[in-house]
């Protein structure tokens, strides 16, 4: 994991540990980043919410079957109520002789009747729907093993993932703290300020340009900055972008 910091047998330097920190800070970052948008995570969110998806119309057409239910009862019982009601103006019939009275008994059976046919006529609608909704429900809980299978299989596989990725940057966890130790405490605070603001917070002077930033120094700039890093334990700050520039 880690890597050379000096090409030659020297001692390593407090810029050489900075540049270090930086690198696995770098690499951390990389690691996160991916972590944050793996295609696996991907895959395992679309699967969960197939199943979502998959819960929810079984949910609705549950609750349709049910309504329908209580529209078949409610209808049973309306039926029953004015079936009793008939047979009840039908006793009177029997008892009745004036023919004004015997019509309106008859008027108010054949409304009775007319409001029976109604209601078996939305009893029996009911009734269909009710079978057909049934069929689409045992053809979709046909469905349930297979959407409920790829979401356990994308979140062994992003699960897989994720442990391996926790495994690498625990161990440039491991090194970032070894590195961190060397460098020195007014190094650190400097990096750390800049590190809210930069993911890469030190750069190098390659040639006259700054790897941060990428724009080139003047000649003035560049006398500069080896004049601050001189001064300063080999480490200026970037005049176009701020970086600890590491000369």
């Amino acid at each position: 994991m880690m890597r050379a910091m000096a090409d030659s047998d020297a001692e390593p330097t407090p810029t050489d540990h900075l540049v270090e920190l930086q690198r696995l800070d770098t690499e951390i970052d990389q690691f996160t980043h991916r972590k944050a948008n793996l295609p696996e995570e991907a895959a395992r969110a679309e699967a969960e919410s197939a199943v979502v998806m998959w819960q929810q119309q079984h949910d609705a057409l549950t609750a349709r079957i049910d309504e329908l239910g209580r529209v078949i009862v409610d209808a049973e019982s309306k039926s029953a109520d004015l079936g009793a009601d008939k047979e009840r103006l039908e006793a009177q019939m029997k008892t009745v002789i004036a023919p004004r009275e015997a019509e309106a008994l008859m008027h108010e059976i054949a409304t009775i009747d007319g409001q029976r046919d109604e209601i078996e006529t939305a009893e029996l609608e009911a009734l269909e729907a009710q079978a057909d909704t049934e069929q689409q429900l045992e053809k979709h809980q046909a469905g349930e093993d297979t959407v409920r299978a790829a979401l356990t299989a994308a979140e062994s596989e992003a699960a897989e993932v994720f442990t391996q990725i926790d495994a690498q940057v625990g161990e440039l966890l491991t090194a970032r703290d070894g590195e961190q130790a060397l460098v020195p405490a007014a190094l650190l605070g400097r990096y750390d300020r800049l590190r809210k603001h930069h993911l890469v917070a030190v750069s190098k002077l390659a040639g006259k340009q700054c790897t941060g930033c990428h724009l080139d120094l003047s000649a003035a700039e560049i006398d500069d900055a080896k004049d601050e890093a001189a001064a300063s334990g080999g480490v200026a700050d970037c005049p176009q972008c701020g970086r600890m520039l590491v000369i």
